[in-house]
């Protein structure tokens, strides 16, 4: 057991006995030290809170191309055929218009070499009948124009004969009302010649002349009465045959306008059949153009989506990814929503591409080494399926950075800081703590200048 007391030793007692080595000894002070260099390092902190720092806006996304023609493209076939030749190789450059490959066709109604020639008959044939067709309609009008003129002739002749007869019926009525006059008269005169020979101033002889007389006025009369009658009959007929020759007129006229329209009819159908022909002969033109599949535009072969010969390809299936040779280069990439309103067109973008060693500081970009300048070229006005927007960011070398590298390839991962305003650092950890979203001192206005 330790002796220990509660007692102090009188710091007195080390006056009386001096003890060399503990007065060589350098007293502790470290405490002090300690007290100074964290006062320092507070005081150091503090300041660097009043430090500026520009907020930005990260997103991730991957090296495009602006425009969606220098963009990569497959090449598809317009036709369904069989693979005959392949002229290119993958990774080889080529110009607009080279060829890719060749195709056969594989339609039986395509089959034959000489189809060409064999439409141009059809045509050709199909054309004759046309003619055919344009001269029967001329004999048909010339028919129509014959029996018009035929008609007007026979009418004027029928209306001429119809008047004759009406003119010999006048004639005949007054025929008759003579002869009944006479006829009349000769009564009378029977009557005076029979009281006569009463009275014997007459013979018998004249008296019987006068019967004879009498006898032959009223044959007269008859004779007359039947001249007049045929006279109206034939009124009637003539009349009659001026409503025949307008019926059989109408008749052959109607049969000549059905002819014409049959005709009309046929010629119709023939010019469709016509313009169908010349349509098949263009298409085949087109077609077998199409045999040769041909680059849209000067670019990379990348990747050859088929393969082998004789394989058989669908209409409109892809057949090789084609890469233009100079694309207008652009990152894509995406931010959060919350963040969209707040980015303009024009804004400053910092840039780190993979393969490009960089160091980024996002508050200080003048002290960043390795990234590349640009500028907000685009702004999706819709989001995409997992709720970010894109930015499409074109080069914009601010002073002092590099342009951006010629090796970049489309598809390549980027890294992007949209430049903000500048805040304090205790601002900016404020608004870490708290999740707030960056703050701008000026509401973002739209491309023509108006605030949203």
């Amino acid at each position: 057991m330790l002796n220990l007391s509660n007692q102090r030793v009188d710091e007195a007692l080390f006056d009386k006995y001096p003890l060399r080595t503990l007065r060589t000894l350098k007293q502790p002070n470290n405490g002090q030290k300690m007290g100074r260099w964290m006062l320092f390092l507070l005081l150091f902190c503090i300041s660097i809170l009043f430090l500026p720092w520009q907020q930005n806006i990260n997103g991730e996304g991957t090296v495009t191309a602006l425009t969606p023609q220098d963009r990569p493209q497959t090449v598809q076939n317009a036709i369904p055929g069989r693979i005959e030749r392949w002229n290119v190789r993958e990774g080889q450059l080529v110009q607009k218009g080279d060829t890719l490959l060749v195709i056969s066709d594989i339609k039986d109604e395509y089959f034959d070499p000489k189809l060409q020639q064999r439409l141009g008959e059809q045509l050709t044939a199909k054309q004759g009948s046309l003619t055919a067709t344009d001269a029967k309609l001329k004999a048909l009008d010339n028919q129509l124009r014959a029996l018009e003129t035929g008609v007007r002739v026979k009418l004027e002749s029928a209306r001429n004969k119809v008047r004759q007869s009406q003119f010999k019926v006048l004639s005949d009525s007054a025929d008759l009302v003579a002869v009944q006059r006479n006829y009349r008269i000769a009564v009378d005169r029977l009557e005076r010649f029979e009281k006569g020979y009463k009275n014997g101033l007459f013979s018998l002889t004249d008296l019987e002349t006068r019967r004879l007389k009498l006898q032959e006025d009223v044959a007269k009369v008859v004779a007359q009465e039947n001249k007049l009658n045929v006279s109206r009959q034939e009124l009637i007929n003539s009349r009659l045959d001026l409503g025949s020759i307008q019926a059989d007129y109408e008749e052959k006229a109607a049969k000549t306008f059905s002819d014409r329209s049959s005709a009309v009819s046929y010629r119709t159908e023939a010019d469709g059949e016509i313009a169908k022909l010349r349509n098949k002969i263009s298409s085949v033109t087109v077609r077998q153009g199409l045999y040769v599949v041909r680059a849209p535009q000067s670019g990379y072969v990348v990747r050859s989506l088929k393969a082998g010969i004789g394989e058989t390809i669908k209409e409109g299936e892809s057949i090789v990814t084609l890469q233009p040779e100079s694309p207008q280069i652009a990152v894509d990439l995406a931010v959060r929503a919350m963040d969209v309103p707040l980015i303009q067109r024009g804004r400053t973008v910092r840039i780190e591409f993979d393969g490009w060693p960089a160091v980024q500081f996002s508050g200080w970009p003048l002290v960043a080494v390795g990234t590349f300048g640009g500028e907000v070229a685009v702004i999706d006005a819709v989001s995409n399926t997992n709720g970010s927007y894109r930015l499409l960011v074109t080069p914009k070398p601010t002073k002092g950075d590099q342009p951006w590298p010629k090796q970049l390839r489309v598809g390549s991962r980027a890294y992007g800081w949209v430049m903000l305003d500048n805040v304090p650092i205790w601002y900016e950890l404020w608004r870490q703590l708290n999740g707030f979203p960056p703050s701008l001192q000026q509401e973002p206005s739209d491309e023509k200048g108006a605030k949203k």
